[in-house]
């Protein structure tokens, strides 16, 4: 039986409120980082030094207490590998390696189809819950702003997205709603940041690994990096990973999938706004109808979702 929207502590809420409003403003950052320093070397060494973090800070906190780490296993470190790979490879490494093309707002608004991907995951596992006719409005209007996005994409320098990269962003949000269902019975620490810190250190080692294979170190050059970039690149480890990914990880182990994904409509509301505020980015009226179509679509979901879980 899931639980109510009711039953969460105020902890969740605080935890999700943090979520909307860092990683709203994280598209943007990225946005600047991916400027001069190469996406997946920036995002690998970010999650790597955020991960080794929180393990200390985790390790710190058991030595004031007195108490020993929970213990890690190999097959945690499996879990934290496979997380890793679908949240952080596929979903965020995807993620800026678009938006080298696509604009921070337009990213926002495609990542926004998360709980459009949560429903029909579960709809489709082994008995999962098929989707009322709420949901099922929501998923309809989702993929229809979706299609918005693509067919009535604006000029040169706008909110646009080519349909390749608008496919990988989609593409990206299916793994990432993948991974965060798998990471909620997956075999890991009992201790929640020691395990989201397992998984920052296997995702940011994975993104390394996929920068140097395609040739990143080429292009990584201390000298190039500007003022904007360095500042970004530590906005998104401290701010980003160590608030915004472990408030994430830490409100999907608490509350249900449904109630994580909602950070998806909020988000692009403040990415959009960011961007034509801070980078320049045009707002169009297809830019405007495609995002209310989202939105609702997100809302509707989650509003069904909810109303399911209290009926069970």
């Amino acid at each position: 039986m899931k639980a109510s929207k009711s039953s969460h502590p105020p902890g969740v809420w605080i935890a999700l409120g943090l979520v909307y409003v860092v990683w709203g403003s994280t598209y943007l950052a990225i946005h600047f980082a991916i400027k001069t320093i190469p996406p997946f070397l920036m995002a690998g060494v970010r999650f790597l030094v955020s991960g080794i973090i929180l393990w200390g800070l985790v390790a710190l906190v058991a030595k004031v207490k007195s108490q020993k780490l929970p213990r890690v296993t190999w097959t945690h470190w499996k879990s934290a590998a496979i997380i890793g790979f679908f949240l952080l490879l596929i979903g965020n490494g995807g993620v800026c390696w678009a938006e080298q093309k696509v604009s921070s707002g337009m990213t926002a608004l495609l990542v926004g189809t998360v709980p459009i991907w949560m429903v029909l995951l579960e709809w489709g596992r082994k008995k999962g819950s098929r989707p009322g006719p709420r949901l099922l409005t929501g998923v309809l209007l989702g993929f229809t702003g979706i299609a918005v996005l693509v067919l009535f994409r604006p000029g040169q320098g706008s909110l646009g997205a080519d349909t390749p990269w608008a496919l990988l962003l989609v593409g990206t949000s299916l793994a990432w709603s993948w991974g965060s269902l798998y990471s909620r019975s997956a075999k890991l620490p009992s201790s929640a940041l020691l395990a989201t810190s397992m998984e920052m250190i296997a995702g940011g080692l994975q993104q390394l690994a996929v920068g140097f294979l395609i040739g990143e170190q080429d292009r990584f050059h201390w000298s190039q990096f500007t003022a904007s970039s360095v500042e970004a690149w530590v906005y998104l480890t401290l701010i980003g990973s160590l608030v915004g990914f472990t408030s994430y990880i830490w409100v999907l182990q608490k509350s249900t999938p449904d109630l994580a994904s909602t950070y998806a409509f909020v988000n692009p509301v403040i990415a959009v706004f960011l961007g034509w505020l801070l980078a320049g980015e045009s707002l169009t009226p297809s830019l405007f109808l495609a995002a209310a179509l989202i939105v609702t679509a997100v809302v509707l979901i989650t509003l069904g979702a909810s109303r399911k879980s209290q009926g069970n």
